[in-house]
């Protein structure tokens, strides 16, 4: 079965059964290898990725719920005001440590701050409580995503 859906502003056509996990069709069959395989249950975040806008789990997601639509991954957060804002903030509190979550809390961050330009610290707790972080940086986490929203600094 083809698939026609857009990732990062991209056309492309995708051979693959339809219950493939998005997941693997972005990264072994388009390349894109900042998204990362977590738990593969949709529980740890790792693999978050926009669909439509709206952050999902792509290990869970199916290939025919993105037929049509747009699918942003972190690569593209880097060619946006919003996901530059994001990992400015990433950077300048020194938020990752071994980094493998990182992908999926921008995701999840980018999405927050789209929704809610001026989170309030239960916005974010709740906006993120979906990605897990084994390095335990959620107050660098929280406090990257108030210096991107311009609500507090660094």
């Amino acid at each position: 079965m083809t698939i026609r859906f857009n990732v990062n502003g991209k056309a492309v056509d995708v051979k693959a059964e339809a219950d493939t996990p998005l997941l693997w069709v972005i990264r072994d069959e388009i390349g894109l290898t900042g998204t990362k395989f977590g738990c593969g249950m949709a529980l740890c975040g790792a693999c978050t990725v926009h669909l439509d806008g709206v952050p999902v789990r792509s290990c869970q997601t199916p290939l025919s719920a993105a037929e049509g639509k747009n699918v942003s991954t972190i690569e593209a957060m880097a060619s946006t005001d919003l996901g530059k804002k994001v990992q400015a903030a990433w950077v300048a509190l020194d938020v990752p440590q071994c980094g493998y979550c990182q992908s999926g809390q921008i995701m999840s961050a980018v999405a927050l701050l789209t929704a809610k330009p001026k989170p309030t610290d239960a916005d974010i707790d709740s906006a993120m409580s979906g990605n897990i972080c084994r390095c335990g940086t959620y107050p660098r986490i929280r406090a990257a995503i108030q210096m991107a929203a311009g609500t507090k600094g660094a």
